[in-house]
């Protein structure tokens, strides 16, 4: 077999699946494998099987190094996400973000956390929010939380296991952690208050080369010994890389660079991305930070360059599942007018992981569906409806609208989006995972994959912005009932 040169590894961990993509110099997939994310449930509470993805990824790093000469290995990961370790390794096991924690917990950790106004960070349910987490590991389990040497983000957690050396890195402390202010740049009161500060390693920026692969790893894979690690990003920044404005030009620079939030906000042009996988999260670049609302779920990221990005999301890879059960069929077009014609709609929310309606039960209004090519419709048209909803929230009313991920793979979406967002151009990124090409990006810093959008025609459907209204009314008077206030228009 022909060997490349210059080809990258992702790893990509999602919260549903880990993926490994072999990438070749000028940006074109070489191969990819995946396998499911799955979650230990025993042991002191539910944790993420480090083991088991490692053990695989070696593996799969073993067949990759036969196809191309791998020259740097870049980890991107979900976030909420963190490993506490000592010189050898785990002292504790890495906490599943979706761990009820103790209730007994909350109030303690509402004295400790900063203001909304500050961090940007809404309370979230469960361990949504990183601080969360380390504040309930350090009161639960003393002891091993005493001997940690370093908090570390779940990428560069893969990034040490890989090279041996320790960094923070901006985007995953900034993604509704806690920890961090996206607007200031710093760490927050909480991580004074509790004494962390010396536990975060330096600050790197994403694209930093960490070191070398550790000789050890280089034999078992049989990668180069001079293959580089990456420092590492969080997945949906990493899906936001080919859309910011600038980058410096230094991809071995070591500082990030500070930008107040009126700089961060008038470097970038108006457009919104939609990065969506287990998650759809709006990122609204260029929007400021002011219209943003803690009981909205609506946040601000930091991206890779430092910069603050307002954002809201929620779990619509999951809910999609829900609503289509194990084996989608993908539907015909005669389906989406159906149950638009009947007014069968799914009313949020289906998942119990936050976004704009947390708390609220979902339930199917009308007529149920009855054939998997209608309940794919029926979480077609859902998921549609709560980008829409998303994106007005935020205010992302002008600009470009970038649909990055796996709902580029629905033929449906990006067209439905686009009826109602008529006045902004929708388009579909032709890379179905954003991630793949951010971590890619990482490696050729200053450089952007060849790529193309592909603007979607919006669909016809009679009836269809009835049909939002009147879902827009039912949410209305559900929110109603439960607060005695009605939803944001």
């Amino acid at each position: 077999m022909t060997r490349g040169a210059g080809a990258t590894v992702v790893l990509d961990i999602g919260k549903t699946n880990v993926k490994l993509a072999l990438i070749d110099a000028a940006g074109a997939t070489l191969a990819e494998r995946r396998m499911p994310n799955a979650i230990v449930q025993d042991g002191l509470y539910p944790h993420h099987d480090v083991e088991r993805i490692w053990n695989w990824m070696l593996d799969t790093m073993r067949g990759f190094s036969l196809q191309a000469r791998v020259t740097a290995i870049v980890p991107v990961t979900h976030g909420a996400t963190a490993a506490l370790v000592d010189g050898d390794g785990l002292v504790l096991p890495v906490l599943d973000y979706e761990f009820e924690l103790p209730k007994s917990h909350d109030a303690a950790y509402r004295a400790l956390r900063p203001a909304y106004s500050s961090s940007y960070s809404p309370l979230l349910p469960m361990g949504l929010n990183l601080g969360r987490q380390l504040a309930w590991q350090a009161q639960a389990f003393p002891e091993q939380f005493a001997r940690a040497r370093h908090i570390l983000m779940y990428p560069q957690y893969w990034a040490w296991r890989l090279c041996g050396t320790a960094a923070s890195e901006v985007t995953s402390l900034g993604c509704h952690t806690d920890l961090w202010l996206p607007a200031s740049q710093q760490y927050s009161a909480l991580v004074h208050r509790m004494g962390w500060d010396a536990l975060f390693p330096a600050l790197q920026p994403a694209w930093a080369r960490l070191g070398s692969l550790r000789p050890e790893l280089a034999a078992q894979t049989g990668l180069p010994a001079d293959c580089h690690v990456v420092c590492g990003i969080h997945d949906s920044n990493a899906s936001l890389l080919r859309h910011l404005a600038a980058a410096p030009d230094a991809p071995n620079a070591t500082k990030t660079p500070a930008l107040s939030a009126a700089a961060a906000t008038a470097a970038l042009p108006a457009r919104t991305v939609l990065s969506t996988g287990t998650w759809v999260i709006a990122a609204a670049i260029g929007m400021p930070l002011d219209g943003l609302c803690e009981e909205a779920d609506m946040l601000a990221n930091s991206n890779a360059l430092g910069q603050a990005v307002a954002c809201m999301r929620f779990m619509g890879g999951r809910e999609f599942a829900e609503l289509a059960a194990s084996a989608p069929v993908v539907c015909s077009q005669d389906d989406l007018q159906g149950l638009i014609e009947r007014g069968t709609m799914a009313l949020p929310c289906f998942s119990t992981a936050g976004g704009p309606f947390a708390g609220h039960t979902g339930q199917v209004a009308g007529v149920a569906p009855e054939t998997a090519q209608e309940r794919y419709a029926l979480a077609t048209l859902y998921c549609v409806l709560m980008s829409d909803y998303c994106l007005s929230a935020l205010g992302a009313n002008t600009g470009q609208i970038v649909v990055e991920g796996s709902f580029t793979g629905n033929p449906y979406f990006a067209p439905l989006l686009a009826a109602l967002r008529r006045e902004q151009e929708v388009s579909c990124s032709d890379d179905t995972s954003g991630t793949t090409s951010g971590g890619w990006m990482l490696h050729h810093w200053g450089r952007t994959p060849r790529s193309s959008n592909a603007v979607a025609s919006p669909m016809r459907l009679a009836g269809l912005d009835g049909y939002r209204q009147r879902w827009h009314d039912s949410l209305a008077a559900a929110w109603q009932v439960k607060h005695g206030t009605r939803a944001a228009e």
